[in-house]
C-alpha cells in the first residue's frame, strides 16, 4: 500500500489522491487538484511580501525613519524565515509536508492578527514583532511548498513544475499591492506633505489614524488563510518521502549533524545557496525602493500614485515568469537564467546612471527579468543533493537563504542615504551579476556533461 502524508491512507479526506508514489519521493503523474492547491499557497506569501513595500513607505514617514531604518521591515520579515526554516524541516521529517503547511497557515494567521494590537500601540517595534511572527508562518509554507512542488510529479519536470507554481506568486503580490494602495494609502497629497504642517499632538493623532488603515488588508488575508486551512485538512496529499528500493522499509532519516556535514562539503549546493541569497536580496531591495525611486524622481506624486508602479512591477514579474516557462521548454533553464540576468544588469545600470523618470520604467523591466531566478536556482540547488535523506533539510536551508532579503535592502538603504536613490541601485547590479555568473557556470557544467555522454 502506498503511503501518503507520512502515514497510511487512513483518516477522512474529502479529496483523494489519484497518483502513485515512487521510491525517490516523486509521483508518477502530477495530481492536479493537489498541485493546484499547493500552487495557490505561493500568492499568499507574495501578498505578504508586497505589503512590506507599502509598509516601508508608510512607516518611513509616520515614524520619521531613514531609508536604512525603514528597511528593518524587511529585516524582521526575513529573520523570521531564517530562524524557522530548520525547525520547519525537522517537523516535515517527523510528520509530513501537509502538516507543516497547516502549521504555516496557522502561524501566518496569528501574525496577521497581531497587526490589530500593533495598530493600537502605534509603535514601530510592535509592527516589527507582528511581521516577524507572520514570517515564521511563511517560513513553514515556503520550506514545505517549494520542495513539495518540485516533488509533485515526474522528476524530469521538477524545475518546470516549480517555475509554474512560482508563476502564481506575482498574482498574490499584485493583490497585496492593490490592497495597500487603496486601503492603506489615502488620496490627496503625500503623507510627508500632510504631516509636514503638523506638530505635537496633532501630528501624533494623524499618525495613529494612518496606522489604523494598515490593518485593513490583513482582515481579508486572514479570511483567505482560514479557507485554505480547511481545504488542506480535507485533501489527501502524497508524502514526498523517499523509500528503499526493496520497499520493505522506509529510508531512515539522517541526523541533522550528518545532513549539515554532507551539505557543507557539497560545493555546488553552497554556490546555489549564495546565489539565492543574492537574488532574494536584490528582488527585495528593488521592490522595497521602487516607490521611493518614483517619488524622488517626481516630487509631485503621492504614495498611492507611486504604488501603481509596483502593480506594473508585479505584472511584469508575472509576464517574465510566463515567458521564462515557455523558454525553459525550448532550452536549458540555465540558458534562460543567463539571458535574463544579462538584460537585468543592463537595465539596472540604466537606473543608476539615468536620473530621470524613465528609470522607474526600467525598474519595472527589471522585475520582469526576475522571472526564472528563484525557482530555477532553487530546483538546481536541490538537485545537487543526491542523497535524498537530506532533501527536507536542504530545502529548508535554501529557504534560509531568503535572509538576503534582510541584508541587501539595508545595504541599498545605506547607499541611498549617503548618495541618492538612483545610485543605490548599483547594489542590485552586483547581485544580478552573481546570478549571471552562476547561470554561466551551470551552462558549462551542462556542456561538459553533454560532451561525455
Amino acid at each position: 500500500m502506498d503511503k501518503t502524508e507520512g502515514t497510511s491512507k487512513k483518516g477522512f479526506h474529502l479529496f483523494k489522491l489519484h497518483a502513485k508514489e515512487l521510491d525517490d519521493g516523486y509521483v508518477d503523474k502530477t495530481p492536479m487538484l493537489q498541485y493546484i492547491l499547493l500552487s495557490l499557497l505561493f500568492p499568499m506569501w507574495g501578498a505578504a511580501a508586497s505589503l512590506n513595500d507599502i509598509l516601508i513607505t508608510q512607516f518611513k514617514t509616520i515614524f520619521t525613519l531613514s531609508n536604512v531604518a525603514s528597511a528593518f521591515v524587511q529585516t524582521a520579515f526575513y529573520l523570521g524565515y531564517f530562524l524557522i526554516a530548520i525547525p520547519a524541516s525537522l517537523i516535515i521529517k517527523k510528520t509530513s509536508y501537509k502538516i507543516a503547511i497547516m502549521i504555516g497557515l496557522s502561524l501566518y494567521t496569528i501574525g496577521c492578527s497581531l497587526f490589530f494590537p500593533a495598530s493600537r500601540m502605534a509603535t514601530y517595534g510592535f509592527f516589527l514583532i507582528a511581521l516577524f511572527a507572520l514570517a515564521c508562518g511563511l517560513s513553514f509554507l515556503e520550506t514545505s511548498a517549494n520542495t513539495y512542488s518540485s516533488l509533485m510529479g515526474p522528476k524530469k519536470y521538477s524545475t518546470l513544475r516549480l517555475n509554474i507554481s512560482q508563476t502564481f506568486y506575482p498574482l498574490g503580490a499584485i493583490s497585496g499591492i492593490l490592497l495597500g494602495k487603496y486601503l492603506i494609502f489615502g488620496s490627496g497629497a503625500s503623507l510627508e506633505s500632510q504631516m509636514s504642517g503638523l506638530s505635537g499632538a496633532a501630528r501624533i493623532k494623524f499618525g495613529e489614524q494612518a496606522l489604523q488603515h494598515t490593518l485593513l488588508p490583513y482582515k481579508y488575508i486572514i479570511f483567505v488563510l482560514l479557507v485554505a486551512l480547511v481545504l488542506f485538512a480535507l485533501t489527501q496529499f502524497p508524502s514526498g518521502k523517499p523509500k528503499q528500493k526493496d520497499k520493505q522499509h522506509e529510508i531512515k532519516n539522517a541526523k541533522i549533524s550528518e545532513t549539515l556535514s554532507y551539505l557543507v562539503h557539497n560545493k555546488k549546493f553552497l554556490q546555489g545557496i549564495f546565489t539565492e541569497f543574492m537574488y532574494v536580496g536584490m528582488q527585495t531591495a528593488v521592490w522595497s525602493f521602487t516607490i521611493r525611486l518614483a517619488m524622488e524622481l517626481d516630487r509631485s506624486i503621492n504614495e498611492r500614485s507611486a504604488s501603481t508602479f509596483m502593480v506594473y512591477s508585479y505584472l511584469a514579474f508575472f509576464i517574465g515568469k510566463v515567458v521564462a516557462n515557455f523558454m525553459i521548454k525550448k532550452m536549458p533553464a540555465s540558458r534562460v537564467l543567463q539571458i535574463f540576468s544579462t538584460f537585468g544588469i543592463l537595465a539596472i545600470l540604466y537606473i543608476v546612471f539615468v536620473h530621470n523618470f524613465s528609470a522607474v520604467y526600467l525598474a519595472i523591466v527589471v522585475s520582469g527579468l526576475f522571472g526564472p531566478c528563484w525557482a530555477t536556482i532553487y530546483s538546481q540547488t536541490l538537485d545537487t543533493v543526491t542523497d535524498k535523506r537530506h532533501t527536507e533539510t536542504a530545502g529548508a536551508i535554501i529557504v534560509m537563504s531568503i535572509i538576503g532579503g534582510a541584508f541587501i535592502p539595508l545595504a541599498q538603504g545605506l547607499v541611498a542615504d549617503i548618495s541618492d536613490m538612483s545610485m543605490s541601485f548599483i547594489v542590485n547590479a552586483v547581485c544580478f551579476a552573481v546570478v549571471g555568473i552562476y547561470a554561466t557556470g551551470k551552462m558549462r557544467e551542462l556542456k561538459k556533461t553533454s560532451g561525455t555522454n
